[in-house]
């Protein structure tokens, strides 16, 4: 029996950096596969690296040391508009004095395509994104959900091998945000073509990739999937900056395989994960998710005592702020159903967590 072997990447980043200046680096010996056909999200704080790594795929930006390959092929040198990459910015970046069709056949054009040809291109990529009907009128006539689908369309007209989307929603209200996230996740599904998206917004990240590279100061942290990403995250960073994340200063007290006993500092004795290996007596950080502490019946395993501050709604759940001896207070994510309305300031309240759930990590 023959082994799986994997798809070859469609693009490879080969130890890419990137120096503005000569000195500081933004991007930091960059080793990424991007495969066919997937949804990749480029996910981090400001100034992590993200839309460097993006602008040097797109040819906007060159690398300073490394190389990067589209299907084997050696881009550093090539110009943007020979790579067959489509491209969609924050702010659209539509030409104000063309119409809706003149925009997506101007691509058409630079490439030299008959006349013959353009026009029923124009016409596929509006009905892909629904706007066929808008094809006389002026980005200034179309509100910006309109205008981002235009730019969308534009990006696709001339059937590029990957698409690339500079925080494309960014400048959305928050309904209309959600909406196009779920219309640019089931259009990347009906057309197969890859996205690779960037975003600071780690829940746009999570809806709709099928793979997330977590940046940050210029490095990966982790690349893998959504859910993998959210249940395992390899460090401290991506604990924190992906979902909502208690963190707890602590001591690891033993060490047995891949768990450990963990003293968190003037708080109880909690088992976890030991993502990183770290012996007895080392510094560490204890890192739970809200949703992941619930209220105990009882005392048992991995159970402990927190004292009530206050409660938040949410208005789909409520959260519980709780304190742990004189730590920062943290978060319980308890269902509206719950009884969290009994909790009164001060009130001790029992809780528990899977040691699964429980992650140490370096401080």
């Amino acid at each position: 029996m023959s082994a799986v072997t994997s798809p070859e990447p469609l693009v490879r980043f080969q130890g890419v950096q990137k120096s503005y200046d000569g000195s500081h680096l933004v991007v930091r010996d960059l080793n990424l596969d991007i495969y066919p056909g997937e949804f990749l999200s480029l996910l981090g704080p400001s100034g992590s690296g993200k839309t460097t790594c993006l602008m040097m795929l797109a040819g906007f930006e060159s690398p300073t040391q490394g190389d990067i390959l589209l299907e084997g092929r050696r881009l550093n040198d090539v110009p943007p508009h020979h790579r067959n990459l489509g491209m969609v910015f924050q702010n659209y970046a539509l030409f104000p004095h063309m119409t809706v069709e003149r925009n997506l056949e101007y691509p058409l054009k630079v490439r030299k395509m008959p006349a013959s040809q353009r026009a029923q291109r124009v016409h596929d990529a509006l009905s892909m994104v629904q706007m066929q009907d808008f094809a006389k009128r002026y980005p200034a006539q179309l509100s910006g959900g309109q205008q981002q689908r235009i730019a969308l369309a534009r990006a696709l007209v001339f059937e590029p091998k990957i698409v690339l989307m500079d925080e494309p929603l960014g400048a959305l209200d928050k309904q209309l945000r959600e909406h196009m996230q779920l219309e640019l996740k089931a259009l990347h599904r009906k057309l197969g073509i890859t996205f690779v998206y960037v975003t600071h917004d780690q829940s746009e990240a999570l809806t709709m990739s099928n793979r997330i590279a977590v940046f940050n100061q210029g490095i990966i942290q982790q690349v893998c999937s959504a859910d993998t990403l959210y249940e395992s995250p390899n460090n401290r960073f991506v604990a924190g900056f992906v979902g909502d994340s208690n963190q707890f200063p602590g001591t690891v007290r033993a060490r047995d395989g891949d768990w450990c006993d963990v003293e968190i500092t003037g708080g109880p004795q909690l088992r976890g994960l030991n993502v990183q290996g770290l012996d007895a007596g080392s510094a560490c950080v204890i890192a739970m998710r809200p949703e992941r502490i619930q209220p105990a019946a009882a005392d048992g395993p991995n159970s402990f005592h927190a004292s009530a501050v206050d409660e938040v709604y949410f208005g789909d759940h409520v959260r519980l702020r709780c304190r742990l001896g004189d730590s920062d207070t943290f978060f319980v994510k308890m269902p509206l159903a719950a009884d969290a309305g009994m909790h009164t300031q001060g009130a001790r309240i029992p809780l528990r967590i899977d040691p699964e759930h429980v992650r140490v990590f370096l401080p």
